[in-house]
């Protein structure tokens, strides 16, 4: 008997060295986090970016404070304030701040994949979801408008499924600057949506793009989308100050928790492997010799969804269909009221307004959505055809209202 348990302890040994042997050859995964710190080198950093403003503009200087209180100190300061990041929010006084320095003759540079009410209220500018309808290809395209930036370029970028542009723009005080579109089979862009605007702010200037990516190392290196970045930055005044902002970043500079340090080197990281194995092993063997037998409690069995499919095959059977749509049509008002926070009872123009812009749909996908539902209520007869529309149509909608 001790040689037999010796024997399988051996083999489980080898077992675990085998394994972590191949994990510590393994070659280490990309980090993909969005974090634009300029220090970082990972795909989506900004040190690229940092080393090509360093070599283009001679004036640079870092700003590791939030733009309210560097603002404040320095108000006197002339030049660009250049904000890159996945998300930016001001609030009502750093935007106040900001505007009124924007407005002394200087340029506020800000590239985010989403903005703030204030300020697209402000600008008279409203933001929407590019979603690559089926079929497509869901690289997108990027391309400059400007005749002395090589219009007719392409700048493919593959990583994201979607993209935000600028849907409402103020025609009368606003200049388009780079359009975006999804990849399709001719290789060109079907639509241009706006996604780099630039508008005169009092004496000054603001310039807004949703794609910031634009501005991270693995779509500067990649192909000639150089070319595009440097079209976007070609925007900024070299004579005079870049204020770049270290502020905004979804990463972190700096790792204050010693374990970063120490799982980040790829000795010490697996020695507290075996340690933590070395331990469990400890614990699971040391425990089962002198731990006595727990008996097992088999948890009841959730039966929720087994008395749900019941009553679904019952109507079912049954070719009770109707009950069945007029389940579905309340579980969907239901969604509404609960995830997008909108009464349900009215279901006027104005209802399919707002419901559309809560869900990144359009007003007629909306309006066409609640027709058909109204319809199946006022049928006698409901087929299985329509029945099936009626789940695929509904999922189809939270689907696209979820950001998927």
């Amino acid at each position: 008997m001790l040689k037999k348990t010796n024997s399988y302890l051996i083999i489980v040994g080898v077992t675990i060295a085998l394994l972590m042997v191949l994990q510590y050859n393994k070659p280490k995964e990309l980090n993909w986090f969005p974090s634009y710190v300029t220090q970082h080198k990972i795909p989506y950093g900004t040190f690229v970016l940092n080393e090509l403003m360093g070599e283009l503009f001679p004036q640079i200087e870092q700003v590791n404070e939030p733009p309210f209180e560097y603002l404040n100190a320095h108000f006197e300061a002339q030049g660009t304030y250049f904000l890159v990041n996945d998300n930016i929010a001001f609030g009502e006084s750093e935007l106040a701040t900001l505007l009124e320095w924007t407005s002394e003759g200087n340029t506020l540079f800000v590239a985010s994949s989403s903005f703030e009410e204030l300020l697209l209220d402000t600008l008279n500018l409203s933001t929407s979801g590019l979603f690559a309808e089926f079929g497509e290809d869901h690289s997108q395209i990027h391309q400059l408008v400007n005749p002395d930036l090589d219009p007719e370029a392409s700048y493919p970028f593959s990583k994201d499924t979607y993209s935000n542009y600028f849907s409402e723009i103020d025609t009368l005080r606003t200049t388009v600057l780079g359009v975006v579109d999804h990849h399709i089979d001719s290789l060109a862009v079907a639509k241009k949506h706006f996604d780099v605007i630039r508008q005169d702010y009092g004496s000054g200037e603001i310039i807004l793009s949703t794609f910031p990516k634009a501005f991270t190392n693995y779509f500067i290196l990649k192909g000639d989308n150089r070319n595009y970045t440097a079209g976007l930055l070609s925007y900024l005044d070299p004579s005079r100050s870049i204020f770049i902002d270290n502020h905004y970043k979804a990463g972190k500079k700096f790792y204050t928790s010693p374990m970063y340090i120490f799982l980040n080197t790829k000795e010490f990281k697996w020695a507290y492997y075996l340690v933590l194995v070395a331990a469990l092993i400890y614990v699971l063997f040391e425990g089962k010799r002198k731990q006595r037998a727990i008996p097992v409690v088999i948890p009841l069995k959730n039966q929720t969804l087994a008395f749900t499919r019941t009553i679904a095959d019952m109507y079912y059977e049954k070719n009770q269909r109707r009950p069945i749509v007029t389940y579905k049509i309340e579980q969907f008002l239901e969604y509404i009221r609960s995830h997008l926070h909108m009464e349900t009872v009215e279901r006027e123009e104005e209802f399919y307004r707002n419901l559309a812009s809560r869900s990144a749909h359009t007003f007629d996908e909306v309006k066409a959505l609640f027709t058909f539902l109204e319809r199946l209520r006022d049928q006698s007869e409901i087929s299985d055809t329509e029945l099936a529309k009626l789940n695929t149509s509904i999922e189809k909608f939270k689907h696209k209202a979820n950001g998927k």
